[in-house]
């Protein structure tokens, strides 16, 4: 985790972008020293976001599941299922819901 002051990133906004950049980590900015903003790779912001639609489609299968609206008749129908939510998320596109 890198913690700068506001300031710092508008004399170095070349050395902020390389470090997110080259970590893929964030950098945390403050304010009169309080966190204030969050600055990340567009690469890295892709990456959480793609893991967050997993999770959300993840959670839905399983809400799904638990209510009772989705049926599987064996685990391969399930794995298939779930290979479905995780490729839709790596290539950008959305998960069916049927």
């Amino acid at each position: 985790m890198y913690i700068k002051p506001s300031a710092y990133i508008r004399k170095n906004y070349k050395d902020v972008a390389s470090l997110c950049k080259s970590t893929g980590e964030p950098v945390f900015l403050t304010n009169n020293g309080e966190g204030e903003l969050v600055v990340m790779s567009i690469e890295a912001y892709e990456g959480h976001a793609r893991q967050a639609k997993i999770q959300q489609d993840l959670l839905r299968l399983e809400l799904e599941k638990a209510k009772g609206l989705a049926t599987y008749t064996d685990i391969d129908d399930f794995d298939a299922e779930l290979a479905a939510v995780i490729d839709a998320a790596e290539n950008g596109s959305v998960a069916s819901d049927e």
